[in-house]
């Protein structure tokens, strides 16, 4: 792999004060974090903006990243996350599906429903892990599967939050077809079901993808990626009645969940 020509004497080489890391590493991170913010596409001096951090510095990071196959600069001298990290976030969202499989076999333990956990990738749900049923009538979605949100009970868990005009965005660009007779298909729809989550506190998909089948869902608060866990099965076992008892055991489960991912141990 190509490595940065920048000297170690640099001083944006050198360990920060506060914890002991690499600053250099830091701001690098840290400027992939904004672009992906941003879209994915950014010009240097917005990125000076956002990071106050000076021109010269963060020109010499952003080469570096384009050495590396990080990021690409663009045609029109703007730049772009490049394809290297396709391979690191496949990587990524595979461990994190075998991170999160205690906590959903929890869940199937005190549910007795199928738990999925799912990730919002681009405009896309995207399932990363699942624990099935021990039911012989249960649910199972394959992990890798890939579902557009408006159908879903996990993908109005992801977007919530996400301000209006950026879900109508979302939305002109799937589409919103009918899985079943049940999926909402207008825009307006949809933003009343995301209101009622965050009254709520949980999202709910009723028939909407699959007839017969129910799902509650809750997203997992300060994941490091959007992410939500859910429980699915016949509608006939998850009623509305049984989502009193349910919905407290998801939103306890995603806030171990979220300390869990957040943990980190210093090497």
């Amino acid at each position: 792999m190509p490595t940065s020509s920048a000297s170690t004497t640099d001083a944006s080489a050198k360990p920060t004060a506060a914890g002991g890391g690499v600053q250099s590493l830091e701001r690098a991170f840290d400027l992939l974090e904004r672009m992906a913010d941003a879209g994915g596409e950014v010009g240097l001096s917005e990125l000076s903006a956002a990071s106050g951090l000076p021109l010269p510095t963060i020109h010499r990071l952003m080469r570096t990243l384009v050495a590396c196959g990080y990021v690409r600069q663009q045609p029109n001298r703007r730049y772009s996350l490049g394809p290297r990290l396709i391979r690191l976030g496949e990587s990524a969202s595979r461990l994190l599906g075998t991170w999160a499989r205690p906590y959903l076999a929890r869940l199937v333990e005190e549910t007795g429903e199928t738990a999925n956990m799912a990730l919002l990738d681009g405009d896309e749900i995207v399932y990363v892990a699942q624990v099935p049923s021990k039911h012989s009538m249960r649910m199972f979605t394959e992990v890798g599967r890939r579902v557009l949100p408006h159908s879903t009970g996990v993908g109005k868990a992801l977007l919530a939050y996400t301000p209006a005009d950026e879900v109508r965005a979302l939305l002109a660009r799937t589409g919103m077809p009918a899985a079943t007779e049940k999926t909402i298909t207008t825009p307006e729809g949809f933003l009343d079901a995301l209101e009622k989550v965050r009254k709520s506190g949980y999202a709910v998909d009723d028939n909407e993808q699959e007839i017969g089948v129910r799902c509650l869902a809750v997203s997992v608060p300060n994941s490091p990626t959007a992410a939500a866990i859910s429980i699915s099965g016949p509608a006939g076992r998850v009623t509305e009645a049984v989502a009193e008892s349910f919905v407290p055991i998801l939103q306890g489960v995603a806030a171990e969940l979220s300390v869990a991912l957040s943990n980190q141990t210093p090497a």
